[in-house]
Order: structure tokens, then sequence, then C-alpha cells
């Protein structure tokens, strides 16, 4: 999980009250009526909000005016924004129901990583501006986890370079994603589409290009930075291809070919 120092921290959250939410160890009484809240509900709450207005929008007040309830109520079953922000993290990193069980390659194991990443990021854009450097670890992100090495681990890496293997992916994913995230956001900001937004320079990047101080730049074809092309894929795909070159080279060492 990757950070950017314009991140939000996650401050004010108790490790040991967090992992008891989120693994179901912290037992609550029984006794009086039923609670017209559950924790469930509270973190859908929390995650539709940041999705739909980021999660700035996201505080105890705001949640209780959702939920149509006190905010007092709310800290009966979360501590604080802290902790409803681990809660939230590891909502969005529990992995889809398999139908099946796997039965594809490493290297598609690591193409779906990288896809269902970008997909993550892009349905909750709000996670690129979270520092996860130190994630509470949660039953939705152990398991993602755990499903990622299973699928990789007939790379025969060690477990160091697995690891580093999904460090690499993600930080490729991410440095995407942001840029995919930050477009939308500069339309909204903006109300400029990009054909707009590039029209506008257009006249002025034709005459620096003609004064022939830049003839790399001036000599790129009509669609070199054309929305044809598929970057995501290309990156990927020579990303998978180095990788796959290190394990037939480890293959070729094991084996003495």
């Amino acid at each position: 999980m990757t950070s950017t120092g314009g991140d939000i921290q996650r401050t004010g959250s108790d490790i040991t009250r967090s992992l008891e939410l989120l693994w179901g160890d912290g037992v609550r009484p029984t006794r009086g009526p039923k609670p017209a809240l559950t924790l469930d509900r509270i973190v859908t709450e929390a995650v539709r909000l940041a999705d739909a207005e980021g999660l700035t929008a996201v505080s105890m007040r705001r949640l209780s005016t959702e939920l149509g309830t006190g905010t007092m109520s709310l800290y009966r079953y979360v501590p604080g924004k802290g902790d409803l922000l681990d809660l939230m993290l590891d909502r969005v990193y529990t992995p889809p129901e398999e139908e099946e069980p796997w039965s594809g390659g490493w290297r598609e194991g690591v193409e779906t990583y990288a896809r269902e990443t970008l997909v993550l990021y892009r349905r909750h854009p709000w996670l690129l501006h979270v520092n996860q450097a130190r994630p509470v670890l949660g039953p939705g992100a152990v398991g993602g986890l755990d499903r990622t090495l299973t699928r990789i681990a007939p790379m025969g890496l060690t477990d160091p370079e697995l690891i580093g293997v999904i460090v690499a992916v993600e930080g490729y994913v991410t440095g995407v994603a942001r840029t995919q995230v930050h477009e939308v956001e500069a339309v909204k900001k903006s109300g400029l589409t990009d054909e707009a937004f590039w029209e506008a320079q257009q006249p002025t990047l034709e005459r620096i290009m003609m004064s022939g101080k830049y003839p790399a730049l001036a000599g790129l074809s009509e669609d070199a930075f054309g929305s044809d092309f598929d970057h995501f894929e290309f990156g990927l795909q020579r990303l998978l291809d180095g990788l796959d070159v290190l394990v037939a080279a480890r293959r070729e060492a094991e084996t003495g070919a």
C-alpha cells in the first residue's frame, strides 16, 4: 500500500480497538433494547459518503445525520474517525467472492491483481488520499493478500521477492490510477473537458514546436498522445515481460539447463 506526502494521516486510531472491531473480538453488551444501528451499516454509509463526496465529507456528525441518529450513538460502535477509517479501508479491500477455484497461471494472477486494483481506485478515489504506510490489517486486507500470494506463488521466487512483485505492481497501478482520478477531478473542478483543455493550448504549442527548439517532440506522430493507446495495458504487459524473464531464469538455474 502506497502513500504520498499530501495524504490524509490516520490519526486517533486505537490499534487494539480497531483490531477488535475488524476481527469481531469487540464484545458489546446484549442487554437493553435492540440497537437501531449496526457497525456494518455505519461502515457502509461511511464508504458511500466518501465515494460520493470525498473523505473530508466523512465525519461522525455528518454520518449521524445521514443515518438519522445522534452523534453520540455512533461512539457506541466506533471510538472515533481514525478507527472508522480502518474499518472503511478493510471493507473496500475485501476481495469479491470466488465463484470457482482459481485455475490461471501466475501471469494471469498478476494481471488480475493489477486490473482489480485499478478498478478499486476508480471506484473509491479517496483511497489515493489516505496514508496507508502502516495499515491496521483486517480480514479484508489479509484475505486479499493471501489470495494474490496464492495465485503468484507458482512463480517460484523467494518470499521477499513475491512481496516485491506485489509492491511493484501496486506502485505501478497506483501511479496510473492517481493520474486517471486527477483527470476526472480536474474536469469536475474546471468544467473543461480534456479536449477543450488541450485545444486552448494548441496554438501556443504549435508555435513552440515550429521554433526548432524541441525536435524530438516536434517529430512525434499526431497520434503520439492519442486516447486510443492503452498506456496502462502497455506498461502492465512490459512489467509482466520483465517478471517472465526472471521466472524463466530461476527455473533454468534450478534445472541446470
